[in-house]
């Protein structure tokens, strides 16, 4: 069996997507995420009416959003996020997202040919946050390698 790699991650943004605060942002999206499709590695992303994500509601308040994702493997995505024009998109983050206390990103292993949901991601999330790194749900920084056969 083959596996790839899921990804979420969440943030609160300053203020409406439509509202002047996020206006670049809103901007990026269309350009990032053609980025990301054209990116070694690239399998599937979540996408709501606009051809992004940041029109879904996956938590109680309006102003989280949501990235999830699917890459061939962890140095895929570490290649797209800090080693592509995202990463100019992403050090600008803070003008647009306010700072969380608390795990917005979680990496997981999946089955090749599926697709995680919303709901498994808040999970893996909550797992992050409870317990830390571990093969459920894993960083970056504490990267697990996919499962055995």
């Amino acid at each position: 069996m083959s596996f790839h790699l899921a990804q979420v991650n969440i943030g609160r943004i300053r203020g409406p997507v439509d509202s002047e605060v996020m206006r670049e942002f809103k901007a990026g999206l269309d350009p990032m995420n053609a980025l990301a499709e054209a990116s070694p590695g690239f399998v599937w992303r979540l996408k709501g009416e606009g051809n992004n994500a940041s029109d879904l509601a996956p938590y109680p308040d309006p102003l989280v959003i949501v990235n999830l994702s699917v890459w061939t493997g962890v140095e895929a995505l570490r290649a797209y996020a800090y080693g592509s024009a995202h990463v100019e998109f992403f050090k600008r983050r803070r003008e647009w997202f306010e700072r969380l206390e608390r795990s917005h990103l979680a990496l997981w292993w999946i089955a090749a040919g599926t697709l995680p949901t919303v709901d498994e991601a808040k999970e893996r999330l909550a797992a992050l946050e409870a317990r830390g790194s571990t093969p459920f749900a894993f960083t970056f920084r504490e990267p697990f390698p996919p499962p055995a056969g």
